[in-house]
């Protein structure tokens, strides 16, 4: 291959690469070492460096592989697809496998701040910190689902509230790079107020996250570990530096979809664990280290952490059982989950009659669990609870006049979005109705005669035995 010839491959090449990282949000180094295990690789591309045949076809598998909706043509061109052109063939798939509830951003996002799901769920697992008898170095706790920290620093007041002078120790599990981030900006106050605080932060999966090792010996050699120590003593110094971290995440908190499941999973394991500089002496005993990080946590915070509609032997196996297995002697997992029969679930069966996503009781789901820890159950303690204690309600923030008189159009799409939400009803099913004014209509018709729109959760906790 001539120089010239050599000169358009790379460009080709480098175009396909900067359209790839563009999309998943990656950098360039990161494409370098995950690809070809050299950082400098795209620099080197680009000041004209070789590579071989076999090189350029193991980037282009790595693209058409780990990127959705993008495809590379015998042209070697990328091919990104929106509403106009027609996605590529794959497998047929049930709908609810690929459906990504947690990853739509604007359903969620108007959930959370339209509902108080999350400030009451917060009260309900503070609630579990009085039967918490934390032992030296320090009170353990893992947050099996982070989402956007709401949950995580209202508990973390709490903590503080009925421990101030025991150091934390706090784990949280999220892949969402936004949600990461959402979560990192809500913690600057808690470090200031309680300052004997290790934060960590993982994408790992639920039965690798509360030990912080990833289980296959390929992810545990891509490990990206990071410690930041604040330095300063304000809320304003962490969140500068905090912020700084941005370009960390992206860099290193990137996913991909499952093409079965639809689940995100990561690219590479990432933990990052921040603590206070001046505190760094009196947390030695609590930061972990890589290969050497250990579970025993005294909470475990599991609040939605699987979808409605997965088996319920699913939500036992892969969920519930390695986090009760995290657990040290004496602690405590307090589980939370949608539980419908509420002005919620009306609205959604006002359109889908035989409509119902909530159809494992936490009955059955305590009965899994135990089946699937075996002969290790006998070492737990299963709370099912009457349901006066199990079931809580939540409702959507909404001024008596906004129902009581006619209802407004912004209201009743919130108030939609909301049941939608909470019902995990999937993109494909909403297009179908949502064409005419009926799903309004329904939505209406149930605000008024409730007066209100509410949700039910229940919840239930599973006990250690023993103390630490």
């Amino acid at each position: 291959m001539s120089a010239k010839e050599r000169h358009a491959s790379n460009a080709l090449l480098l175009q396909e690469i900067a359209e790839f990282c563009r999309r998943v949000g990656m950098a360039e180094s990161t494409f370098g070492r995950r690809v070809v295990n050299d950082g400098k690789f795209v620099t080197r591309l680009k000041s004209g460096g070789r590579i071989t045949t076999e090189t350029a076809d193991r980037i282009r598998a790595y693209i058409e592989r780990t990127s959705p909706g993008i495809v590379v043509t015998p042209s070697s061109h990328l091919v990104a697809f929106d509403e106009a052109t027609p996605a590529p063939s794959r497998p047929a798939t049930k709908p609810e496998q690929n459906f990504r509830f947690y990853d739509n951003r604007q359903k969620y996002l108007l959930f959370v701040n339209t509902c108080s799901e999350k400030s009451v769920i917060a009260e309900r697992i503070a609630m579990e910190l009085g039967d918490v008898a934390p032992a030296p170095p320090g009170l353990r706790v893992f947050d099996a689902g982070v989402g956007d920290g709401t949950v995580l620093a209202r508990v973390m007041r709490s903590m503080h509230d009925k421990f101030p002078t025991i150091p934390f120790y706090v784990v949280g599990k999220e892949i969402s790079l936004e949600d990461v981030r959402l979560a990192l900006d809500k913690m600057p106050d808690r470090f200031h107020e309680h300052p004997a605080t290790v934060l960590v932060m993982t994408n790992m999966y639920y039965r690798e996250a509360p030990w912080l090792t990833p289980e296959s010996a390929n992810a545990a050699q891509d490990l990206c570990w990071r410690e930041v120590a604040l330095t300063g003593s304000s809320s304003a110094q962490f969140d500068r530096q905090i912020r700084g971290l941005h370009g960390f995440l992206t860099e290193n908190w990137t996913a991909r979809i499952s093409k079965t499941t639809g689940n995100p999973l990561y690219e590479r394991p990432a933990v990052l664990v921040i603590y206070r500089a001046d505190h760094e002496f009196l947390l030695a005993p609590l930061r972990p280290k890589p290969s050497d990080a250990r579970a025993d946590f005294d909470l475990v915070i599991a609040s939605q952490p699987y979808r409605a509609r997965a088996p319920v032997q699913f939500k036992a196996e892969k969920v519930l059982a390695p986090l009760v297995r995290a657990l040290g002697p004496g602690g405590r997992l307090i589980g939370i989950h949608s539980y419908g029969h509420d002005p919620g679930l009306e609205i959604i069966q006002r359109i889908w009659p035989d409509e119902n996503p909530f159809q494992t009781s936490r009955d059955e789901l305590m009965r899994a669990t135990k089946q699937a820890l075996g002969a290790d159950a006998r070492n737990y303690v299963f709370n099912v609870y009457a349901d006066q204690r199990s079931i809580f309600e939540y409702e959507m923030h909404t001024l008596p006049s906004e129902i009581s008189t006619s209802v407004g159009t912004s209201t009743l799409l919130a108030a939609w979005n909301a049941a939608i939400y909470v019902a995990q009803i999937e993109d494909h099913r909403l297009q179908t109705v949502m064409g005419d004014s009926g799903y309004l209509d329904a939505t209406r018709d149930v605000l008024r005669k409730h007066g209100r729109l509410w949700f039910q959760n229940e919840s239930y906790v599973v006990a250690r035995r023993g103390a630490r």
